[in-house]
């Protein structure tokens, strides 16, 4: 039997052409835990908020306590609308360091950022993610996985900020394939 067209002659979409506008209000209402699961390819909320633990962490390492808690105090949405305690927290929540040590040591250090300090440069910023996340993909390109989930994470953050915060946080990003991502972010 042959296909039946109901409308024979009316124009025929290409679907390669046309931008579904559906797709981004789609993006723009997930909350920041299911963008950073779907975007960065985890298999469940917990292992994006973990990871997204991880990525604030460097992000951290490498500002002032005073710009961090700048960061902070736009962070107030909820991470993810669920009935899952665990999961029910603000941004900030994930912003701020859930070891009680390594958080006031953060506060009491200097950026690692500048002249004479040890510097995070983007290699050691995505490596200390990958080790510190315990970030695991098999069978693709790692490298690019893990950029991908790291830029997950800064959109889903940008989403969160003021103008003068982004700019702010650029200034801090290691120069080189970081402060790419958060520019493409």
């Amino acid at each position: 039997m042959e296909d039946q067209t109901l409308k024979p002659n009316s124009p025929q979409n290409d679907t390669t052409e046309v931008a579904d506008s559906r797709a981004e209000l789609a993006d723009a209402n997930r909350s920041f835990l299911e963008y950073v699961m779907v975007e960065g390819g985890f298999a469940d909320p917990y292992d994006a908020r973990d990871f997204t633990e991880v990525v604030f962490r460097v992000m951290r390492d490498v500002m002032t306590t005073e710009a961090a808690d700048r960061v902070a105090d736009e962070l107030h949405e909820e991470a993810m609308p669920t009935k899952e305690k665990a999961l029910q927290m603000e941004v900030t929540d994930l912003w701020k360091d859930t070891n009680p040590l390594v958080g006031f040591l953060s506060r009491v250090r200097p950026p690692w950022k500048g002249p004479g300090i040890f510097e995070i440069d983007s290699d050691r910023f995505l490596f200390r993610v990958a080790n510190e996340s315990g970030f695991q993909r098999d069978n693709e390109d790692k490298d690019a996985a893990r950029k991908q989930a790291v830029k997950a994470v800064f959109t889903a953050t940008k989403r969160e900020l003021s103008p003068e915060r982004i700019q702010e946080i650029e200034s801090w990003m290691p120069e080189g394939d970081v402060r790419t991502l958060w520019a493409q972010a």
